[in-house]
């Protein structure tokens, strides 16, 4: 019977981490400030969601400096430090993240090219003509009667 119920006692847990500072203001700090900081496990959750080692160490860390009377800018600038702007999840414009935030423009700019220019040659191509045997099974099969190909067979 336990085996049957232990994979879904994880479904009634919340999304969001636990707080775990007695300071209700500290944790509020804390929350609003990881769900600004990408899980570098999950690479698709931030660290307030995470149930990951990596992302309990971080929340734990930005809790004890912020804890300590550290800025929110000081402890993003001491993540970015150690863990690169991937730890954001909006990192900042700049010529090492600019395919970051111009590679979609120009992916969507390059379709809608790709796009016309397969349209234009499409256009100008001539449409195929059928002939006279071809129209005639054509409008066989269309009124119903049975073509000449269907008759041979058995």
């Amino acid at each position: 019977m336990f085996t049957l119920i232990a994979p879904f006692g994880s479904i009634s847990a919340s999304d969001v981490a636990q707080p775990m500072a007695d300071d209700p203001e500290l944790e509020a700090r804390v929350m609003a400030l990881a769900r600004d900081l990408r899980c570098l496990v999950c690479q698709n959750e931030s660290i307030a969601e995470s149930r990951a080692p990596l992302a309990v160490d971080l929340r734990a860390q930005v809790r004890e400096q912020l804890g300590a009377g550290k800025s929110e800018a000081d402890v993003l600038d001491f993540l970015v430090s150690r863990y690169g702007d991937f730890v954001l999840y909006k990192p900042p414009f700049r010529a090492s993240t600019a395919l970051l935030w111009l590679g979609p423009g120009f992916l969507l700019l390059g379709g809608v090219g790709w796009l016309l220019f397969r349209l234009r040659r499409r256009a100008e191509e001539p449409l195929p003509q059928l002939s006279d045997e071809e129209r005639r099974r054509a409008r066989a099969l269309l009124e119903g009667a049975p073509s000449d190909s269907q008759e041979q067979q058995p």
